[in-house]
Parts: C-alpha cells; sequence; structure tokens
C-alpha cells in the first residue's frame, strides 16, 4: 500500500475499534462472543485478509503496517482481532510463503473473504517447542491419513481450514520429518471439542481438534513436498511475535488512558488521587512501557521487513512487550483500588486479557532461549 492508501485504512480501522467495538466489550466479556454485525463489518473492511498479497484478494500489508494497525487492534478486547489474526498471521502466512500456487489460488481468496483458518501446532505435549508432536500422516495410495489431536487451537469451532501439522518422516522426537497440511473442517473424521473455558480473552474461541483417521489428497501437502512446509510455518510463528508485541502496546496504550481518567477524577481526602506522588510514579511507568514499546516494535518490524533481523528482534519485543503489558495492568489496577477488582471494570478486563500474552506463540521463557542461543551463535 502506498502512504496514503494505509494512512486511509488505519484511520477507517481507528474508527471502527472506537466507535463500533469499544462500546459493546462488555457484550462481547458476557456473551464469549463477536457480535455478527462487527464480524460483517471487519469482512467489509478487509480485515481478514489484510495481510496477504493483493493479487489474491487482500490488502498487501507488510510488517510496518501490520503492527501500525495492531496499536489499534490492540485498543480493545483481544477477542475482535483474534477472529481475523490467525489468518492474516500463522495460518495464512504459511500459505504465502510455502504454499503451492495452486493452494493459494485455491485458499487465499476465501481467507480474505471472510473464513476462517485455525493453525493446528500445539499438542499435550508439544507447545512452544513442536519436538514432542505426534499426529502423524500415513501415505496412503493418492494421499495421507492423519491421526492424532491438537490443543488450544484458536478458532477451531469457527474454522473452515485446519492448517495441520503432523508427522510424515520415521523420527518419533524432534523437528525433522514434519510436514503441514490442509486440512477442510467437516471431512471425515475431523471433529472439534467444547469451547475451552479461559481466564480471560472472552470472545476469543480455543478448543481440541480431532483427527480420526482423516483422509487428505496430495495436494493438501502444504509446498507439495513432504517436510517443506514447516520452515515457513515456522517463519510464521516468528513475524507473529511482533504482531503480538504491538497488541501489546496497544492495551497498555488502553490501560494508560483508563488510569489517568481515573487518577484525575477519584478522589481520596479530599482530592483527586492522581495528585499523590506514588501513583504518579505508577502512570509513568505505564507511560514508559508504551513508549518503549512502539518503538522498538516499530523497529523490529522495520527489520524484519528488510530482512536484517528475523531472529533476535521478533523474540525481544516480544518477550518486553507481553511482560510489559502485564506489568501495566497489574498497576492499573492498584492504580482503580477495589474497583480495579471488580468485574466491569475497563482494566479488571485487561488484567485477565493481557497474562496470555506471555504463554501463547512462545512463551517468555522460550524468547530467551531464542535470543540468548542466537547471541552466542553470533559470537562464534
Amino acid at each position: 500500500m502506498d502512504a496514503d492508501d494505509f494512512r486511509a485504512v488505519r484511520d477507517a480501522v481507528r474508527r471502527f475499534v472506537r466507535e463500533d467495538v469499544v462500546p459493546r466489550e462488555d457484550e462481547i466479556e458476557a456473551t464469549d462472543a463477536i457480535p455478527a454485525d462487527i464480524r460483517a463489518k471487519a469482512v467489509d473492511m478487509g480485515l481478514f485478509g489484510y495481510t496477504l498479497p493483493e493479487e489474491y484478494g487482500g490488502l498487501g500489508a507488510n510488517l510496518v503496517e501490520d503492527v501500525r494497525l495492531a496499536f489499534e487492534f490492540g485498543y480493545t478486547t483481544p477477542a475482535f482481532r483474534s477472529m481475523f489474526g490467525t489468518n492474516n498471521g500463522i495460518a495464512g502466512k504459511v500459505l504465502v510463503n510455502a504454499g503451492t500456487e495452486e493452494q493459494r489460488r485455491t485458499w487465499l481468496p476465501r481467507l480474505a473473504a471472510g473464513e476462517v483458518a485455525s493453525f493446528a501446532l500445539t499438542e499435550a505435549e508439544a507447545g512452544s517447542d513442536p519436538s514432542g508432536l505426534t499426529t502423524r500422516a500415513v501415505h496412503d495410495g493418492d494421499g495421507y491419513v492423519l491421526t492424532g489431536s491438537k490443543r488450544f487451537i484458536t478458532n477451531a469451532p469457527l474454522a473452515g481450514l485446519f492448517v495441520v501439522f503432523a508427522r510424515t518422516g520415521e523420527e518419533t522426537y524432534g523437528t525433522r520429518g514434519i510436514s503441514v497440511f490442509l486440512v477442510q473442517a467437516g471431512l471425515p473424521g475431523v471433529s472439534v471439542g467444547p469451547k475451552d473455558h479461559k481466564t480471560g480473552q472472552a470472545g476469543a474461541w480455543t478448543a481440541e481438534v480431532f483427527l480420526d483417521g482423516v483422509r487428505v489428497g496430495a495436494d493438501a501437502l502444504v509446498g507439495g513436498e513432504e517436510g517443506a512446509g514447516f520452515g515457513a510455518a515456522m517463519t510464521s510463528l516468528v513475524r507473529g511475535r511482533v504482531h503480538i508485541a504491538a497488541l501489546c502496546v496497544g492495551m497498555a496504550e488502553r490501560i494508560l488512558e483508563e488510569s489517568v481518567a481515573h487518577a484525575a477524577t477519584s478522589r481520596q481526602g479530599g482530592r483527586p488521587i492522581g495528585e499523590f506522588q506514588l501513583v504518579q510514579a505508577m502512570l509513568a511507568e505505564i507511560q514508559t512501557g508504551v513508549y518503549t514499546g512502539r518503538a522498538a516494535v516499530l523497529e523490529a518490524a522495520r527489520r524484519y521487513d528488510s530482512g536484517e533481523d528475523r531472529r533476535i528482534g521478533p523474540s525481544a519485543v516480544k518477550l518486553y512487550c507481553s511482560e510489559m503489558v502485564s506489568r501495566a495492568a497489574d498497576l492499573a489496577v492498584q492504580i482503580h483500588g477495589g474497583m480495579g477488582y471488580m468485574r466491569g471494570t475497563v482494566v479488571e478486563r485487561c488484567f485477565r486479557d493481557a497474562r496470555l500474552f506471555r504463554i501463547y506463540e512462545g512463551t517468555s521463557e522460550i524468547q530467551k532461549l531464542i535470543i540468548g542461543r542466537a547471541l552466542l551463535k553470533g559470537a562464534k
């Protein structure tokens, strides 16, 4: 997108988030669902494919543009972004980076038009590290038969397509011999468990996915070659970490606004609590995190787009921003006092919602290992 086009898209997203989504956050929290009219408007605005290539119906946003939009998405409930995030990120990018041309032509326009894709990697013993993955795809005739189960799969109850990781090699442990398959919902043997009951992020559905002898054609193998899609899938996760970091910045900005407004109007001892220096110190800490996080995310995105750094930067900003927003939410609850612990208060919801950012798409501990190992590798 050129600068003017992107600016128009960003401004439209900002208005949509603040005028349409924010006023209905309590409804989303209470119903554990995104209202149908909000979903329909997101489809009409092209949000289900804003990072997908224009030739397949997307808007073609690069990562710098992506994170600038994610700053806006993060301002409201994470469930809003979650309904189209996988299409633009870890699932959609597997097709863009590793899919055959036929796979791209078949699926990317459908994702851009609002069909939901789920990224089915995580298992009971394979989370941030896929080495323990046990789902298997056995070559059978002119296709494959998949057997296994996946856990915590975002949008699984809504998905029309599952991007499934399965072993095709002889290895039973490690990352070698893992391939990626495109599995349509509704195929015989595909079933989805009940929605998970989570601490936060209401409206963003996750569930188990079961594959019981699911037969797919050879054309379902991403890239058309066993093992070819795995590296691209991992690259998608790396890109997604910068996006998640930007969401954290957006949430921290909302937390800051709510906290400043409360400190300026809530009174103790006859004066606003914002006049107390310790409250000012907490506000200052949140603001500093927002400034630092925004600058770091934009720099990491720039270096990712240029190819300068697709290893340390994404992990560093995901680590910093996910920890930063959790700290900001904790401080905001403290600033709000008893009201901060009451359901229906924005910062209380953010406190619960923010906790997941330190876990998914690579825990904080995994990010530290990635950064440390990359630094030492560079030294050698």
